[in-house]
């Protein structure tokens, strides 16, 4: 696809409309092992990825998994997606049992060359806005690369930090956050397809997954910080159920660097900006 092709999906603009319904957080606090937020508490931070997505129909899905291309999103030739990360600015909790919207805008495309081949990034601007007022601003950055082998090791070890969790990436908690997502993505619970079609070594670890889970163990080392930003880029796939350790170290005054990792290294990085 030309530069001149990709530049008609520039400035697309798509709205969703959700409810923070009690009856789905149920079901993400469950994934998380966490209590449910009552009605009118605080959304708890990035689980607002669980909302906002289209129920299509399966004859509307492309052959891994998610929505066919050329819609809002650009068609990508036959090239395999990934979510790469993202940066995000939290303004206001999002409140549980509210109506809430998000408007996406394709803000950028652009075509480089990698180790595997050509990629193509997407960068994707979203608000989350509720009673009028943006909550949260996010650009999620989505890759397509050619249908390459994907990258499995050779990452820089995790730096020692100040604080660790460990969480094991089970099948079970793969497939759950695939289904509180609406995720058809068929890396993260298809295994012939995951090693046969894509390449991977077994079930990919969802990047959102991964980020969620590290600001958590952020969060829990430092429970009187008032996130303000998060940034985070995925590094290499993560398999299931390699054990993820999630580390970090607070290296100036609210500014703080994160990483998840294994045995293999670094399988992404983080940065966190927060208040306290």
């Amino acid at each position: 696809m030309s530069d001149m092709d990709l530049n008609q999906w520039v400035g697309r603009v798509e709205e969703a409309h959700d409810q923070l319904s009690f009856n789905l957080l149920k079901r993400i606090a469950a994934t998380f092992g966490e209590d449910t937020p009552a009605h009118g508490e605080t959304l708890p931070l990035l689980w607002q990825w669980c909302f906002f997505q289209e129920p299509l129909p399966e004859p509307a899905l492309g052959e891994d998994g998610h929505p066919a291309r050329g819609g809002f999103l650009p068609p990508a030739d036959n090239r395999n997606r990934m979510w790469a990360g993202g940066r995000l600015e939290f303004f206001e909790p999002l409140r549980v049992g509210s109506d809430a919207s998000r408007v996406s805008t394709i803000k950028q495309i652009q075509e480089k060359e990698g180790r595997t081949g050509k990629l193509l990034f997407v960068t994707v601007q979203h608000e989350y806005v509720q009673n009028g007022q943006v909550c949260i601003l996010e650009e999620q950055d989505i890759v397509y690369r050619e249908p390459n082998p994907p990258r499995a090791g050779g990452a820089e070890p995790s730096p020692k930090g100040q604080w660790s969790e460990t969480v094991i990436p089970t099948p079970t908690l793969l497939f759950r956050y695939s289904a509180v997502t609406f995720n058809g993505h068929r890396i993260h619970y298809d295994y012939p397809y995951a090693t046969e079609t894509e390449g991977y070594a077994g079930l990919v670890v969802h990047g959102p997954l991964i980020a969620a889970l590290t600001l958590r163990a952020f969060a829990r080392a430092h429970p009187e910080a008032r996130i303000r930003r998060f940034a985070y880029r995925g590094v290499r796939p993560l398999i299931s159920p390699s054990p993820l350790e999630l580390t970090g170290c607070v290296q100036t005054a609210g500014k703080a660097q994160l990483w998840a990792g294994n045995e293999g290294g670094v399988v992404q990085q983080a940065e966190v900006e927060f208040d306290g």
